[in-house]
């Protein structure tokens, strides 16, 4: 399908001001000012007065749902791909969580399969919380070399329902999803569940001082969780690590005002993303602190928090949505994501003057427009 996008007013996220962008077959073909171009098959499309930035990447999400720490009744369901579409969401990265053993890797494999399908972008990593990890076929190696929505691992730490894993054995799974990537041209990331332990990152550390592992593998998430851990997390970003900012679950203020604490401190902001741990399982609380019952952890908080960035902050829409573009492309290593320029995936979100999503487009199409959702029926589960 071919599509010429006009008089966008874009941040790519650079500000580049207004601009035309040409559609091919689901990429950026070209980009600039009154483009002119006369094809077969061109549909328009006026973007005048709206914003437009790049579609936005959740790095760590439960599409297949998650939950099940508090018993069978306590299990989150699936996202809908509208869901995603709606707060902007283009490509995810799905996980397992605390469940590794009714919460199944293959019925994992197969939701990301199925928002391929529906026209979303669409990852995951093996494991979940313990460190026997869970894979699609018989290693972590072999899960990044043969599965290609495989991009990493996940695995827990400093936590109760962690394996309480050795330095060694990450640094062998670590060997392992890096040689993995290396054999399928990926970049192979550990991604690792931070808990509330005193311990907090000192694990991590320990990779990277005594057994000199490059830090760009291990992509710790939850960071902050507490004040202390996220102190300790800027330390691990002042070496060049990045640090992901939980804004749906695991926070001890707003995401946007950590961010703000981050930058204060010189910590680079190419080196912090946001995701969201949507449809983590959560308990209800009373204002006694009695658990009362369940919920799911929203999964549309990166864009919210992100506009937070640029309405209570007074950071720039260029810097802001870095957060949840550029950075978390580069973390995951994934080449066509993040940016709108000519090779890109055509992955983007339309807002108008008040940043209020108005339209998506992912791979090229249409998905949602004016704030209706385009897909036919059957494809918005």
């Amino acid at each position: 399908m071919l599509y010429l996008i006009r008089n966008a007013r874009l941040f790519a996220p650079e500000e580049l001001g207004v601009c035309d962008m040409l559609i091919a077959n689901g990429k950026f073909a070209a980009i600039g000012a009154s483009l002119d171009f006369r094809l077969e098959g061109l549909q328009e499309f006026d973007a005048a007065g709206k914003y437009v930035v790049p579609g936005l990447i959740d790095q760590h999400i439960h599409i297949a749902g998650a939950g099940g720490k508090d018993g069978f009744a306590s299990m989150t369901a699936e996202i809908p791909a509208a869901d995603l579409i709606r707060c902007g969401t283009t490509t995810s990265v799905g996980l397992l969580g605390t469940d590794g053993t009714i919460r199944s890797i293959r019925a994992l494999y197969g939701k990301v399969q199925a928002l391929r399908q529906q026209g979303l972008s669409a990852y995951m990593y093996s494991g979940y919380y313990g460190a026997d990890t869970v894979t699609l076929t018989d290693s972590i190696q072999s899960d990044m070399v043969f599965v290609e929505a495989v991009i990493g691992f996940k695995i827990a730490i400093a936590d109760i329902r962690s394996s309480y894993p050795t330095a060694l054995e990450l640094v062998r799974k670590l060997r392992e999803v890096r040689t993995g990537g290396l054999l399928s041209g990926k970049k192979g990331i550990m991604h690792v569940h931070l808990g509330s332990l005193p311990d907090k990152m000192d694990l991590l550390f320990q990779l990277v001082h005594d057994y000199h592992f490059p830090i760009a593998h291990i992509s710790p998430t939850h960071v902050g969780r507490t004040k202390e851990l996220f102190e300790q997390a800027m330390e691990f970003a002042r070496l060049g690590g990045m640090i992901d900012i939980t804004t749906g679950a695991s926070k001890y203020t707003d995401p946007h005002k950590t961010v703000m604490l981050a930058l204060e401190n010189g910590i680079p902001l190419s080196k912090l993303t946001f995701s969201s741990d949507g449809h983590a399982g959560l308990s209800k609380l009373d204002a006694s602190g009695w658990q009362i019952g369940y919920r799911s952890a929203p999964f549309d908080q990166n864009l919210f928090e992100t506009i937070q960035l640029i309405k209570q902050a007074g950071m720039s829409p260029a810097e802001a949505f870095r957060l949840i573009t550029t950075n978390p492309a580069s973390n995951l290593g994934l080449r066509n994501k993040g940016r709108i320029a000519p090779g890109y995936d055509a992955d983007l979100c339309c807002f108008d003057s008040e940043w209020k999503l108005c339209d998506v487009f992912a791979q090229g199409k249409p998905v949602m427009l004016d704030g209706t959702i385009t897909l036919k029926p059957d494809e918005c589960l």
